[in-house]
């Protein structure tokens, strides 16, 4: 058995990508076992992926040079791992190869692409093409290890009965996110029909979905009701997932589910689409040149008009679901 110590410690969407590729690269290696070092909070992503060990740890503990070191060795000591796949490759995780391969062991680490997309979000680029596909970039990985890994890009339903239609509204920038009032009203039109569910995390959103659940017929809020096994589960037994290019899309993914992704200053060309996931549910306005202008919806509009939200209609959204 070949054991792979894999890392990654960034967003919750990135860190969920993982998933799926673990699983088909595990099928078609069943001689390899990874484990995964994450955020402790993570772990119950990668339930139910055979060959698959979590070791969650808070990044607090081990901070620095020496708290790097200290993990470097922690992890050695108790995993007694044969290959190193860094997917990641930011400063930290640099550091833990630079240590991986003073101790002998190979080191293999993802490319990011880093400047494909600093081209693609370069507003007077006019010429826009489709980049490698992160899912893709977390299996190159394993391949330049030696292993042979076909991903499905398909869906994997987790559950036979499906009803009622999840939505989670928020996203971590405003450039990721359809304009509240907008969101609002997608779900009265939605819930004449279907039953909305809503998906969401902090206090203010909570807030904003609880009240939405009042005021709004058959809808309810399950923001700050669900552990992440539960939210899982629920989320298989949906119809349809309509997410923004955030996180909940990548759930949706990892169980089963279709959904329909709403993008405005990023670009599905970045390679952040769900995994399986049809570019035909993808919602955008296609004819915005500055389009994209950011990896991650983090900056401010350059036109100051926000053309890539505010020409957003819900009518597009309700298009996809018929």
């Amino acid at each position: 058995m070949t054991r792979i110590l894999a890392y990654r410690f960034s967003a919750f969407g990135d860190v969920a990508m993982t998933v799926p590729v673990f699983r088909e690269f595990l099928e078609q290696n069943p001689e390899v076992e990874i484990v995964m070092v994450s955020r402790k909070n993570f772990g119950s992503l990668f339930d139910g992926v055979p060959n698959v060990i979590f070791k969650g740890i808070s990044l607090d503990e081990y901070k620095g040079f020496f708290g790097l070191r200290k993990l470097a060795n922690e992890l050695i000591n108790e995993f007694h791992p044969d290959l190193i796949a860094n997917l990641h490759d930011v400063i930290r995780t640099k550091i833990l190869d630079k240590i991986y391969r003073r101790r002998g062991l190979k080191v293999f680490k993802i490319n990011k692409g880093k400047e494909e997309k600093e081209q693609l979000t370069d507003i007077w680029n006019l010429n826009k093409k489709q980049l490698r596909r992160t899912v893709e970039r977390y299996a190159d990985v394993f391949r330049e290890m030696g292993f042979k890994v076909e991903l499905s890009h398909q869906l994997r339903p987790a559950a036979t009965h499906k009803s009622g239609i999840g939505f989670a509204p928020f996203a971590q920038h405003r450039g990721k996110m359809l304009p509240l009032e907008k969101s609002y009203e997608l779900v009265r039109v939605l819930s004449q029909k279907s039953t909305v569910y809503f998906f969401g995390g902090g206090e203010k959103e909570t807030e904003v979905l609880q009240r939405w659940e009042k005021e709004i017929p058959n809808t309810f809020s399950l923001a700050g009701k669900l552990s992440l096994t539960e939210e899982l589960n629920k989320i298989a037994q949906l119809e349809l997932m309509i997410s923004m290019d955030s996180a909940n899309m990548h759930l949706a993914s990892l169980v089963g589910t279709r959904c329909v992704s709403v993008w405005a200053q990023t670009h599905p060309y970045a390679g952040f689409l769900g995994f399986g996931q049809s570019g035909n549910d993808i919602v955008q306005v296609k004819d915005l040149t500055c389009r994209p202008c950011s990896v991650f919806g983090d900056r401010e509009c350059f036109r100051g008009d926000w053309a890539c939200l505010e020409e957003l209609t819900i009518q597009k959204v309700i298009e996809k679901i018929k």
